[in-house]
């Protein structure tokens, strides 16, 4: 028998139609459709939120993250239920906050509610539950199929039931008529790491051809504590007529961290190919790799909150804490 916790927090899997438009409800059903699933577990239930995970902010990845810090010697595996619109910048945090975790940590929900006759929600609890019983430790999200590594996840459709995909890195599973199928072994030797010290205070900047680099010194006058850019492909900030680098400078001066990453889905940036790429490897912006954006944002906001030292903030992010990095 497993002894399973189940954390709900909201979202499309848990709400009722009032009104005419979803909001989340009470979270009983979910544990009875685990019941049904594989009634031979001992679950116990933590109704943490009830949110639309719109409004899942940083306060809520911190309360989460104590709840499941609080709970992670006390049970073989653990399932989140959560709403997909902000799931993975959730599970990309938890994956920084709660570092090789002493068992599977499952983030899943759905795209239809659970009470809906056409739902996807009882098919991803049944891969939320087999990778909460696999001892194989670590953030994930199950959904349509698929075990994806937290750090990796990104929503890339909006209502299709395979709403997310692995970046960058291959499923860390899969479900098939061979059962739970893993594609490549995780280390689950590594310590228990547990910091929930983070900096709320990033911008995200998405650069297009029109954009005003004025915008830079606004944020400057916001306090920004650290910058997210995603750069064009691999890896390019614009130094002509609308002249970014000019700009980014004042960041530089002021020891706040600027970090680029690829507005491309798929491969890694790499700042060496062109001009537009090392004219800002010489400005010292910091290089995401093949990061996703959730995981970029959600990296430097932990990494400020255990150091402000931008020598250290570098090597942070050449190193690969949680999988978000490929080959480092």
């Amino acid at each position: 028998m497993a002894k399973i916790l189940l954390i709900t927090t909201g979202g499309t899997i848990t709400s009722i139609k009032e009104d005419n438009y979803l909001e989340p409800s009470n979270s009983k059903i979910i544990i009875d459709a685990l019941n049904n699933i594989d009634n031979t577990n001992d679950y116990n239930l933590i109704e943490l939120f009830t949110l639309d995970s719109t409004n899942i902010q940083p306060e809520e990845w911190l309360k989460l993250a104590e709840t499941i810090s609080n709970n992670v010697y006390k049970y073989d595996g653990i399932i989140v239920t959560h709403g997909t619109d902000t799931m993975a910048y959730t599970t990309s945090m938890l994956s920084f906050i709660l570092q090789n975790p002493p068992l599977p940590i499952v983030f899943t929900g759905s795209q239809l509610p659970i009470y809906d006759p056409l739902t996807d929600a009882y098919s991803n609890l049944r891969y939320a539950l087999a990778m909460a019983k696999s001892k194989v430790n670590g953030v994930f999200l199950a959904f349509n199929r698929k075990i994806i590594l937290g750090c990796r996840a990104v929503k890339v459709r909006t209502s299709s039931f395979h709403a997310f995909e692995s970046i960058n890195l291959e499923n860390v599973a899969s479900i098939d008529a061979r059962g739970l199928t893993f594609n490549y072994k995780i280390d689950n030797n590594k310590p228990f790491i547990y910091k929930n010290k983070i900096e709320t205070n990033i911008f995200l900047l998405k650069l297009t051809p029109n954009l005003e680099p004025k915008i830079i010194d606004l944020l400057i006058d916001l306090n920004i504590k650290g910058l997210v850019i995603e750069a064009y492909g691999a890896g390019g900030i614009s130094f002509i007529r609308r002249n970014f680098l000019e700009h980014l400078k004042k960041f530089k001066d002021l020891n706040i961290p600027i970090c680029v990453c690829s507005q491309c889905l798929y491969e890694e940036s790499n700042f060496h190919i062109y001009e537009v790429g090392k004219k800002a490897l010489d400005l010292g912006v910091i290089e995401a790799f093949d990061m996703t954006s959730e995981a970029c944002v959600t990296k430097l906001m932990w990494v400020l909150g255990q150091t402000n030292s931008l020598k250290e903030i570098k090597k942070y992010f050449a190193s690969n804490l949680a999988g978000e990095i490929k080959g480092r």
